[in-house]
């Protein structure tokens, strides 16, 4: 017997007063609803050895969509990997924010709709109480950089031509580097976001694989976070960086990323604590696992 498609799913008035369904349609009503990347999830995670094959199915068959992409106003989302030789391309060796500098094969990015933060911090915290409560969150992986973001600038190579900021999760980049810069102080992060934004980004990618850098600055996260996730470092201070790339990191590594840290030191406004290349993940398979260790 086929289901009728018109009866499939439907609320019943009992689920929908248990639900609040008729608070989702006066919700839709009001705020703003933009397309910008206001704000950004960016969480580099280490599964436990032995564990990589677990976490991986787990979080794609689970957690990115129940964790992540269910949730109101978290309008994008990307998974990339690490593979060993990836790993071994990052810098420094003494990071502030990977102790190893190869902690973190996995990284998630994930877009904000602008302006709905609380909004979405309010449901993502609950959600993971009821996901964790529920026995639905791998423990057996560590957060190695786990923030929300605001949004501060993008950078693009090729101006107005090609996909903008808010295409960048949804377009087949075929890689991504995550830099983190701090600061010298809080004073100085103004002067490094602007030498940035208006000198270095527009020279580095002039010719190069990565056709934009989006830049954000760490928020705090909220106390009642899930006791796993530590809370974020360098609020005052930190800059991170998305460098989304058209060809492999591997292919134009030394010609184009490995310099970073030295051109932000000399200007002495502040230094690089991580420069790591990703390639995107295969959804729906366990490809790249075997080459992380």
């Amino acid at each position: 017997m086929t289901a009728d498609p018109e009866s499939t799913n439907r609320t019943t008035p009992e689920d929908a007063t248990a639900t609040h369904v008729a608070t989702y349609g006066e919700l839709a009503a009001v705020g703003p609803y933009g397309v910008r990347p206001g704000h950004a999830l960016i969480t580099m995670v280490e599964p436990h050895p032995g564990h990589e094959y677990a976490y991986n199915r787990w979080y794609e068959d689970d957690h990115y969509i129940a964790g992540a992409m269910a949730m109101p106003w978290m309008f994008a989302g990307r998974r990339w990997v690490a593979t060993r030789d990836l790993q071994l391309l990052r810098y420094p060796a003494e990071s502030a924010v990977a102790r190893p500098v190869t902690a973190g094969c996995y990284l998630s990015t994930y877009w904000l709709t602008e302006g709905r933060y609380d909004e979405h911090m309010r449901w993502t915290v609950a959600i993971n109480r009821r996901l964790n409560r529920d026995g639905r969150v791998h423990q057996h992986r560590t957060h190695v950089f786990t923030a929300f973001q605001d949004h501060l600038a993008t950078v693009y190579r090729d101006g107005a031509a090609g996909p903008r900021d808010f295409h960048a999760l949804d377009h087949p980049y075929a890689g991504l580097v995550l830099e983190v810069v701090d600061a010298a102080g809080p004073e100085e992060r103004a002067g490094l976001l602007e030498w940035l934004r208006d000198r270095q980004l527009p020279r580095r990618l002039a010719g190069s694989p990565a056709a934009m850098v989006t830049v954000f600055r760490p928020t705090p996260l909220p106390g009642d976070r899930m006791s796993y996730v530590r809370q974020v470092e360098g609020v005052d201070t930190r800059l991170t960086l998305l460098w989304f790339l058209e060809r492999d990191p591997r292919d134009d590594w030394a010609a184009h990323f490995a310099g970073l840290g030295e051109e932000v030191a000399d200007t002495g406004l502040g230094r690089v604590e991580l420069v790591a290349p990703f390639v995107p993940t295969v959804p729906g398979t366990d490809r790249y696992v075997a080459e992380l260790r």
